[in-house]
């Protein structure tokens, strides 16, 4: 008896084969995306905003990078009418009388380095105790259980709905009784504490914080205190360190109250002290070239920390719960 074997050839399976003389790979189809109308409308919207709000800074720098007399002869020059750094050199001391003169500008001295110093000494009383005293208060409202504790805090709260010009006369009034009047202490004093908008900030981030963390922390013996200082203002770093920039920025471009408490250069701020190239003789006019030039070194220190924690600002902000 034979037996026959018979083997059945596998045909593979799947998308149709190539031809046994084309060896060329098949090629997938690339997708092409549509532009929508609504698309391009929206980039359009966004190109024209972002250049408006660009144009004054723009316009700034072409400003402070021009003279006087080139700006009053043509005041419609897109680029720089007479191209020049001696706004800057003006503001930084380091022109002289006869080509600041020559240059448009009244030779006023301006003591940049002194109003520099006290903007930062202002700027960093308020971030530090601010930051600090807000942080307890925020603690106080999240974590301690004290009768009308809600109440307390709503009414807090409801500072934010002050009008900050409402507050200007009797704070005038606090520091000229206290004797601090043209002093950087002056200056500092009335927002050194707590903010309404700080407490309210730390104090969202306090309350996501595990119960059970502070609770482990009691048991090893830690205070209460210690545990504020020791757990919990580690783990809100990045809150706080949000907060500090943000302080330090209002701080710094504040206007309005420094004028009316500082009246000499042991006290004048840098925002304070551009008025130096306003009130010039009535033959010079504004020194609008030193003005701008001015504006932009004070503005620029503010600018560089804005844009070196921008997302972290953004993204604390975004975690506390803030609309």
């Amino acid at each position: 008896m034979t037996t026959t074997n018979t083997s059945s050839a596998s045909v593979p399976s799947g998308p149709a084969s190539s031809a046994p003389g084309d060896s060329s790979p098949a090629t997938p189809r690339k997708r092409t995306r549509r532009l929508k109308p609504g698309r391009i409308l929206a980039w359009v919207v966004m190109v024209v905003i972002l250049l408006i709000t660009l144009l004054p800074f723009y316009w700034i720098l072409r400003t402070a990078l021009s003279t006087n007399p080139s700006l009053l002869s043509n005041p419609a020059s897109l680029t720089p009418p007479e191209f020049t750094t001696g706004a800057f050199q003006r503001v930084l001391g380091m022109q002289s009388t006869e080509d600041a003169l020559a240059e448009g500008g009244s030779g006023s001295a301006l003591n940049f380095w002194r109003y520099l110093l006290n903007s930062v000494m202002v700027a960093t009383l308020v971030t530090v105790c601010q930051v600090l005293f807000s942080a307890m208060a925020a603690y106080a409202f999240s974590r301690l259980r004290w009768r009308g504790r809600d109440k307390v805090f709503a009414l807090f709260l409801a500072g934010l709905m002050v009008p900050t010009v409402f507050t200007l006369l009797p704070n005038f009034v606090l520091i000229q009784q206290l004797g601090l009047i043209d002093t950087v202490l002056g200056i500092a004093l009335p927002t050194m504490f707590m903010t309404p908008f700080a407490v309210f900030f730390l104090r969202q981030f306090f309350l996501g914080i595990p119960m059970e963390i502070e609770e482990a922390a009691r048991l090893d013996g830690s205070s209460r205190i210690g545990t504020f200082f020791r757990v919990i203002l580690p783990m809100a770093g990045a809150p706080i360190a949000t907060l500090s920039i943000l302080t330090y920025m209002t701080a710094w471009n504040d206007y309005f109250w420094p004028l009316m408490v500082s009246y000499t250069d042991s006290s004048r701020v840098l925002t304070v002290a551009l008025g130096v190239f306003r009130a010039q003789s009535p033959q010079s006019g504004t020194d609008w070239a030193g003005l701008m030039a001015a504006s932009l070194i004070a503005a620029l220190p503010m600018f560089l920390l804005f844009l070196a924690f921008a997302r972290r600002i953004v993204n604390s902000i975004g975690f506390s719960g803030i609309k």
